[in-house]
């Protein structure tokens, strides 16, 4: 059980970490969204930046008094499921990618 809870929370970070990385990537090189293609690429990219925009979203409003505790909390466990979700899938990369 705990090699599993390890490798849960380690995929957990690996999403987040990435999510952050990309969105602060992204940030850097791409102005705000004004034709299709580009609020299309913008959508596609918040698949993997997802979990850290809603934290960061989350914890503005958080500090401005705009949501509730609880509604903090709910965004940052789904913030955690989300990187859960893309943290498998890039530890699934590594291993199909590893070989034998």
């Amino acid at each position: 059980m705990g090699r599993d809870l390890f490798v849960a929370v380690f995929a957990t970070a690996v999403g987040f970490a990435l999510s952050g990385i990309l969105t602060n990537f992204y940030r850097l090189l791409v102005r705000k969204p004004e034709t299709g293609f580009e609020r299309g690429t913008h959508f596609a990219v918040m698949v993997l930046a997802g979990p850290n925009v809603l934290i960061e979203n989350a914890a503005a409003k958080l500090k401005a008094k705009a949501c509730s505790r609880c509604a903090f909390w709910l965004a940052t466990a789904i913030a955690a499921y989300w990187s859960f979700a893309i943290g498998l899938f890039v530890l699934n990369l590594y291993v199909v990618f590893k070989g034998p």
